[in-house]
């Protein structure tokens, strides 16, 4: 199944899919005392890159994600390598600071990040944390056979920006 084809039916499967709340999300990603600022639906690849692991051998090892940003339907954004956001005119690049497994062994994990840095007047400008959620495939691995080689496995996920309620 070509990369395309693979996303358009992660963007089918996963809008009628996802749904988790604040109060479904483990502790580890958990973001007490702070308010949604935006939601937002992913549809991308993430890339990875044939490296030598530690020991040597030639291994698939995570590189950088590339996503569009979705909102009722419509791009809103892009996400890509930092990790981050492009929203609108504003700008947030986080910091991963709690994970927690996915769905299934394809499925990246749910990732708590604190905003490290933030530009522009557009939504973002108030964000203090970003939640990766609610996410279908991602994940590869295993052996590859040649330094440099490129591979995008197809992702969906929800991303929520959050701020400190007392902003």
């Amino acid at each position: 199944m070509g990369l395309f084809r693979t996303i358009a039916v992660l963007t089918v499967t996963t809008s009628a899919a996802f749904g988790a709340s604040a109060a479904d999300l483990p502790d580890a990603i958990a973001a007490n005392g702070e308010a949604i600022v935006l939601q937002v639906h992913a549809v991308g690849a993430q890339i990875y890159e044939c490296k030598a692991d530690p020991n040597g051998r030639l291994a698939w090892q995570f590189r950088e994600p590339i996503a569009s940003l979705l909102r009722d339907g419509k791009t809103v954004g892009r996400h890509f390598a930092g990790p981050t956001w492009v929203v609108e005119g504003s700008v947030v690049v986080g910091k991963a600071v709690g994970h927690a497994p996915g769905a299934t062994a394809k499925d990246i994990p749910w990732l708590k990040l604190d905003a490290v840095n933030k530009q522009g007047d557009g939504p973002l400008k108030d964000v203090t944390t970003v939640q990766r959620i609610n996410t279908v495939g991602g994940s590869f691995d295993g052996g590859c056979e040649k330094t440099g080689d490129l591979h995008a496995e197809p992702y969906a996920a929800d991303y929520v920006f959050l701020k400190r309620a007392s902003q």
